[in-house]
Order: C-alpha cells, then sequence, then structure tokens
C-alpha cells in the first residue's frame, strides 16, 4: 500500500508538472501573406510556409478554383507532406454596407464554399465593424445577426465554421455616430442572436486588448468557439486611445500586450487552429516578401515558445 509520504510526493509531482501540461500548444502558426505584406498566390505561400516554418497557410479562391478534383486532391497530399494545414479562408461576403452589397457577396458564397470544400478548407473568418454612421446599435445587431444567420447556414453545408473578429480600438470606434459591437460579451451576444452552430471567433490579442478583455474571457471560451487568431504587439509609448488600428508592432517587440497571458489561455482551451500575425508595421512591409515571412516567423516561434 502506498505511504503517505509517497502519496505526497507523487502529488506534489503532478502538481509541479501540470503548469508545462496545460501550456502545451496545438493551435499552428499561420502565414496569411497580406497580413504581413507579402504578396503571392496559392503556390507561392504553401511554398514560403514550408520554407520558413509556418504550419498553416491562407487559402486562395481564385488559385484554388482553377484546379481540378485530381489536383486539389494532389495539392491536399502535398500540404500534408509539407506538414502545413489550412488557416482561415477571408470571408468575401460585406454584410456591414447596404443590402445590394451584401446580396452581391451571398451571391458569390455557395460557390466559394463548395470549391474550399474540395480543398478542405474548414474555417472563414472576418471582422465586425464597430461603429455605424446611420444604424443605432440595436438596428445594426439585428441586421448583422440576420446577415451572419444567413452567411453561416451556407457555410454550415459545406461543413466550415465562420469566425468574428471584434475591433476593439477606441480611435476606431469612437468616429462613427453610433458604437457597435465591440468587446467579446458583445460578440458572445451577437453569436448566441444570430444562433447558428458554427458561428464562432476570430481573436486577435490586439482587439482583445483594446477592448478590456482579459485571460478570463478566454478561458470562458472552448475550442469550439474560436476559429481563427490573429497575434499582435503594440507601440510603446501611446495611450490606450492614441493607438491607431493601423499601427501595431510583431508579437513580443514592445511588451505592451500580454502575449503570454493570450497564448497560454488559448494553450488551456485546446485551441487547435490557425494563430497568424498581423502587425499593420510599415517596417515590415518594406522588406522584400523573404524577408518578411521570415522575420514575421521568427516573432511568432518566439512567442509561441512562452507556451510550449
Amino acid at each position: 500500500m502506498p505511504t503517505r509520504r509517497a502519496f505526497l510526493a507523487a502529488a506534489g509531482a503532478a502538481l509541479a508538472a501540470a503548469p508545462a501540461t496545460a501550456a502545451s500548444r496545438k493551435f499552428t502558426l499561420a502565414l496569411t501573406p497580406g497580413s504581413i505584406g507579402v504578396k503571392a498566390d496559392q503556390r507561392q505561400a504553401i511554398e514560403m510556409a514550408a520554407r520558413y516554418g509556418y504550419e498553416s497557410v491562407q487559402p486562395f479562391f481564385e488559385d484554388l478554383a482553377k484546379l481540378s478534383d485530381a489536383q486539389l486532391e494532389e495539392l491536399r497530399a502535398e500540404m500534408k507532406q509539407k506538414n502545413l494545414q489550412w488557416a482561415a479562408a477571408g470571408m468575401p461576403v460585406d454584410f456591414r454596407q447596404d443590402e445590394a452589397k451584401y446580396r452581391e457577396g451571398m451571391a458569390t458564397l455557395p460557390e466559394q464554399a463548395k470549391v474550399f470544400e474540395k480543398a478542405g478548407v474548414t474555417r472563414f473568418g472576418t471582422w465586425l465593424m464597430p461603429r455605424h454612421d446611420e444604424l443605432t446599435y440595436l438596428e445594426n445587431f439585428k441586421q448583422t445577426a440576420r446577415r451572419l444567420r444567413e452567411i453561416a447556414a451556407v457555410c454550415r453545408d459545406h461543413g466550415q465554421r465562420f469566425g468574428l473578429e471584434y475591433v476593439g480600438t477606441p480611435s476606431l470606434r469612437i468616429t462613427g455616430k453610433y458604437q457597435f459591437v465591440h468587446s467579446m460579451a458583445e460578440t458572445k451576444e451577437l453569436i448566441a442572436a444570430a444562433a447558428q452552430p458554427n458561428l464562432g471567433f476570430v481573436l486577435d490579442s490586439w482587439h482583445w486588448w483594446t477592448a478590456g478583455d482579459n485571460r478570463a474571457d478566454i478561458l470562458s471560451l472552448t475550442n469550439a468557439d474560436v476559429v481563427s487568431c490573429d497575434l499582435n504587439d503594440a507601440p510603446a509609448g501611446l495611450s490606450l486611445i492614441e493607438q491607431q488600428d493601423g499601427s501595431r508592432e510583431l508579437p513580443l517587440a514592445t511588451g505592451v500586450i500580454p502575449v503570454q497571458e493570450f497564448l497560454s489561455a488559448l494553450a488551456a482551451i485546446g485551441y487547435d487552429g490557425p494563430v497568424r500575425p498581423e502587425p499593420f508595421n510599415k517596417a515590415l512591409n518594406a522588406m522584400d516578401d523573404a524577408a518578411a515571412a521570415q522575420t514575421a516567423a521568427t516573432a511568432m516561434k518566439k512567442a509561441f515558445a512562452l507556451v510550449g
């Protein structure tokens, strides 16, 4: 029979090991070329991702649509051989403007979703505008929930999840007549109103931080709630209201945003999707494509190392 001393020693060892277990990541380092100022087609993006140690890559509809079913199967096999997964596709439907613009986008969605389904793409992502010049919060909420419900239904028919990124940047949301959803709590309400099981979040460390959200907010989610993620830092020496949405930093560049807290929470909920850099950074954009891809990958790997 185990002694009390042996039991306590075993328990202590288990507790000591627990943080490492909790911190281990399942999410992938994603290459979305445009987010780091890189120009690349699908083939170039895949090669670049493999070369610099990315683990997932953005799918491009126009390139994939040109491939036959057999060619798509070959591409999927090649990506598997390169240990690459698909990151999230950009949502082609603009639901933020008038009905005509929305319907124009909806007309293209079934074909795009079908092509992505054949390619093995299972995630779409987009963002929410945190302001409106004409619609009140409630009017905008009702319209957006209806449109998101319709979009998500099409995605669901093709086995795809649809993630929404709330935009927390104060300087961006206060410039409209009416403010709109700009926090995790509000986005939860919008997702609930849209009432589609494949709707979830695109979590961005920048917007998570500017919205005043924290680790506990992420821990309130599950892996099934999170479709995609962005990882960024913020310029130092600026107040929150001075931070501009289009001027960010690569993760860990300044330490303004608690990147480790963000990533460790994602690891704790078992998030297994893509995480991409999206710094909108002039210095990075000025580099040639190869240097930018390598620089971004290096920064992301350093951040990922914080959580194992």
